[in-house]
Protein backbone atom coordinates (compact mmCIF):
# COMPACT_ATOMS: atom_id res chain seq x y z
CA UNK A 1 0.00 0.00 0.00
CA UNK A 2 1.79 3.21 -1.30
CA UNK A 3 2.95 5.73 1.18
CA UNK A 4 0.74 9.34 0.43
CA UNK A 5 3.51 11.87 -0.52
CA UNK A 6 3.92 14.58 1.67
CA UNK A 7 4.18 17.82 0.25
CA UNK A 8 7.59 18.67 -1.01
CA UNK A 9 8.70 21.43 1.29
CA UNK A 10 9.91 24.33 -0.45
CA UNK A 11 13.85 25.37 -0.81
CA UNK A 12 15.65 27.59 1.57
CA UNK A 13 15.68 31.06 -0.12
CA UNK A 14 19.34 32.20 0.15
CA UNK A 15 18.04 35.38 2.12
CA UNK A 16 16.07 32.89 5.06
CA UNK A 17 19.37 32.51 6.75
CA UNK A 18 19.05 35.86 7.97
CA UNK A 19 17.09 37.10 10.67
CA UNK A 20 14.22 39.28 9.52
CA UNK A 21 15.52 41.83 11.40
CA UNK A 22 18.92 41.87 9.88
CA UNK A 23 20.39 44.73 8.01
CA UNK A 24 21.10 41.98 4.94
CA UNK A 25 17.64 41.22 5.00
CA UNK A 26 16.30 44.57 4.42
CA UNK A 27 19.21 45.43 1.87
CA UNK A 28 19.52 44.29 -1.86
CA UNK A 29 22.74 42.61 -3.01
CA UNK A 30 23.81 45.75 -5.23
CA UNK A 31 23.80 47.70 -2.42
CA UNK A 32 25.41 45.39 0.01
CA UNK A 33 29.16 46.65 -0.74
CA UNK A 34 30.52 49.70 1.66
CA UNK A 35 29.67 53.31 0.76
CA UNK A 36 31.26 55.04 -2.31
CA UNK A 37 32.01 51.29 -4.02
CA UNK A 38 29.72 52.00 -6.33
CA UNK A 39 31.65 54.79 -7.69
CA UNK A 40 32.58 54.42 -11.56
CA UNK A 41 36.16 53.98 -11.87
CA UNK A 42 38.26 57.51 -12.92
CA UNK A 43 39.59 58.06 -16.01
CA UNK A 44 43.17 58.71 -17.34
CA UNK A 45 43.95 61.38 -19.41
CA UNK A 46 45.85 60.41 -22.66
CA UNK A 47 49.16 62.22 -23.17
CA UNK A 48 49.10 64.94 -26.50
CA UNK A 49 52.54 65.58 -28.05
CA UNK A 50 52.97 69.64 -27.02
CA UNK A 51 51.08 72.37 -30.25
CA UNK A 52 53.43 74.25 -31.61
CA UNK A 53 52.49 77.35 -33.97
CA UNK A 54 54.43 77.42 -37.54
CA UNK A 55 56.42 79.98 -38.46
CA UNK A 56 55.96 81.53 -34.69
CA UNK A 57 60.21 82.07 -34.62
CA UNK A 58 60.19 82.91 -38.44
CA UNK A 59 57.75 85.93 -37.23
CA UNK A 60 59.49 87.33 -34.01
CA UNK A 61 63.03 87.34 -36.08
CA UNK A 62 61.42 89.31 -38.87
CA UNK A 63 59.73 91.85 -36.51
CA UNK A 64 63.18 92.23 -34.90
CA UNK A 65 64.59 92.82 -38.17
CA UNK A 66 62.44 95.56 -39.05
CA UNK A 67 62.14 96.92 -36.06
CA UNK A 68 66.98 97.36 -36.59
CA UNK A 69 66.27 98.94 -39.92
CA UNK A 70 63.35 101.52 -38.81
CA UNK A 71 66.30 102.78 -35.79
CA UNK A 72 68.76 102.64 -38.52
CA UNK A 73 66.91 104.64 -40.94
CA UNK A 74 65.60 106.81 -38.31
CA UNK A 75 69.66 107.36 -37.53
CA UNK A 76 70.28 108.60 -41.06
CA UNK A 77 67.66 110.80 -41.34
CA UNK A 78 68.91 112.65 -37.67
CA UNK A 79 72.53 112.30 -39.26
CA UNK A 80 71.27 113.63 -42.62
CA UNK A 81 69.49 116.75 -40.64
CA UNK A 82 72.64 117.52 -38.72
CA UNK A 83 74.54 117.63 -41.79
CA UNK A 84 72.12 119.99 -43.46
CA UNK A 85 72.24 122.75 -40.69
CA UNK A 86 75.82 122.15 -40.32
CA UNK A 87 75.45 121.04 -36.64
CA UNK A 88 78.70 119.41 -35.08
CA UNK A 89 79.01 116.85 -31.94
CA UNK A 90 78.53 120.16 -29.46
CA UNK A 91 75.05 120.78 -31.08
CA UNK A 92 73.99 117.52 -31.69
CA UNK A 93 74.07 117.22 -27.71
CA UNK A 94 72.51 120.55 -27.81
CA UNK A 95 69.49 118.85 -29.51
CA UNK A 96 69.69 116.09 -26.83
CA UNK A 97 68.66 118.54 -24.32
CA UNK A 98 72.56 119.92 -22.54
CA UNK A 99 72.12 123.98 -22.38
CA UNK A 100 73.16 126.12 -24.96
CA UNK A 101 76.62 127.88 -24.50
CA UNK A 102 76.68 131.72 -25.74
CA UNK A 103 78.47 132.08 -28.53
CA UNK A 104 82.30 132.26 -29.15
CA UNK A 105 83.03 135.64 -30.23
CA UNK A 106 85.41 135.55 -33.90
CA UNK A 107 88.76 135.92 -33.04
CA UNK A 108 90.72 138.20 -34.52
CA UNK A 109 92.97 138.00 -37.92
CA UNK A 110 96.74 136.56 -36.39
CA UNK A 111 99.64 137.46 -37.87
CA UNK A 112 100.25 135.08 -40.23
CA UNK A 113 96.78 136.00 -41.63
CA UNK A 114 97.63 139.85 -42.21
CA UNK A 115 99.80 141.72 -44.59
CA UNK A 116 101.00 145.47 -44.58
CA UNK A 117 99.93 146.97 -47.58
CA UNK A 118 101.11 150.78 -48.80
CA UNK A 119 98.22 152.24 -50.15
CA UNK A 120 98.47 155.91 -52.03
CA UNK A 121 94.99 158.32 -50.73
CA UNK A 122 94.59 161.02 -52.84
CA UNK A 123 93.75 163.62 -50.43
CA UNK A 124 97.26 164.14 -48.61
CA UNK A 125 96.22 166.31 -45.84
CA UNK A 126 94.02 163.38 -44.61
CA UNK A 127 96.75 161.27 -44.41
CA UNK A 128 98.63 163.76 -42.37
CA UNK A 129 96.20 163.38 -39.22
CA UNK A 130 96.45 159.65 -39.10
CA UNK A 131 98.64 158.30 -36.46
CA UNK A 132 100.13 154.39 -36.10
CA UNK A 133 97.40 152.85 -34.38
CA UNK A 134 94.54 154.30 -35.82
CA UNK A 135 91.55 152.63 -37.91
CA UNK A 136 90.36 153.71 -40.73
CA UNK A 137 88.19 152.75 -43.67
CA UNK A 138 89.26 152.49 -47.06
CA UNK A 139 86.90 154.07 -49.57
CA UNK A 140 87.34 154.06 -53.69
CA UNK A 141 85.50 156.55 -56.16
CA UNK A 142 85.56 155.22 -59.60
CA UNK A 143 86.98 157.99 -61.96
CA UNK A 144 84.57 159.02 -64.70
CA UNK A 145 84.69 161.48 -67.82
CA UNK A 146 81.78 163.52 -66.58
CA UNK A 147 83.12 163.19 -62.51
CA UNK A 148 80.40 161.35 -60.62
CA UNK A 149 82.37 158.53 -59.70
CA UNK A 150 80.65 155.44 -57.72
CA UNK A 151 82.10 155.05 -54.14
CA UNK A 152 82.32 151.75 -52.42
CA UNK A 153 84.07 150.84 -49.33
CA UNK A 154 86.93 148.45 -50.03
CA UNK A 155 88.41 147.64 -46.48
CA UNK A 156 86.73 148.11 -43.12
CA UNK A 157 88.05 148.98 -39.50
CA UNK A 158 91.97 148.83 -41.33
CA UNK A 159 95.02 149.79 -38.97
CA UNK A 160 97.23 151.87 -39.66
CA UNK A 161 100.58 150.71 -38.72
CA UNK A 162 102.90 153.80 -40.33
CA UNK A 163 102.67 157.03 -41.98
CA UNK A 164 105.65 157.94 -43.91
CA UNK A 165 106.45 161.58 -44.47
CA UNK A 166 104.88 162.75 -47.51
CA UNK A 167 107.10 165.04 -50.28
CA UNK A 168 105.50 168.33 -51.25
CA UNK A 169 106.23 166.97 -54.96
CA UNK A 170 103.62 164.44 -55.02
CA UNK A 171 100.19 163.82 -55.50
CA UNK A 172 98.60 162.40 -52.51
CA UNK A 173 100.22 160.41 -49.58
CA UNK A 174 100.99 156.78 -48.47
CA UNK A 175 99.81 155.26 -45.38
CA UNK A 176 100.60 152.03 -44.56
CA UNK A 177 97.83 149.42 -43.25
CA UNK A 178 97.60 146.18 -41.64
CA UNK A 179 94.98 144.17 -43.27
CA UNK A 180 94.10 140.56 -44.05
CA UNK A 181 95.62 139.05 -47.34
CA UNK A 182 92.23 139.17 -49.16
CA UNK A 183 91.74 142.68 -48.65
CA UNK A 184 95.69 143.83 -49.73
CA UNK A 185 94.20 142.61 -52.67
CA UNK A 186 91.18 144.34 -53.40
CA UNK A 187 92.92 147.54 -52.12
CA UNK A 188 95.46 146.93 -55.02
CA UNK A 189 93.07 146.71 -57.42
CA UNK A 190 90.99 149.70 -56.22
CA UNK A 191 93.73 151.95 -56.16
CA UNK A 192 94.98 150.92 -59.75
CA UNK A 193 91.42 152.01 -61.23
CA UNK A 194 90.13 154.84 -58.30
CA UNK A 195 91.05 157.04 -56.56
CA UNK A 196 91.24 156.02 -52.62
CA UNK A 197 90.16 157.81 -49.11
CA UNK A 198 89.98 156.95 -45.95
CA UNK A 199 87.45 158.11 -42.92
CA UNK A 200 88.81 157.63 -39.27
CA UNK A 201 87.07 155.62 -36.44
Amino acid sequence: MSRPTSPSSPSPSPWSSSSPGSPSARRPSWAAGPPGSDTPPTCEVPHFAPLRVRGGTHRLRRLARCRRRAMAAGLAVTAAALLATGAGPREAERVRGHPVADPVPERPATAAETVTAPVRIADGATVRLLRPGDRVDVIAAEESATGGGVARVVARGAHVSKVPTASATESGALVVLTVPRPTAARLAGAGATSRLAVTLW
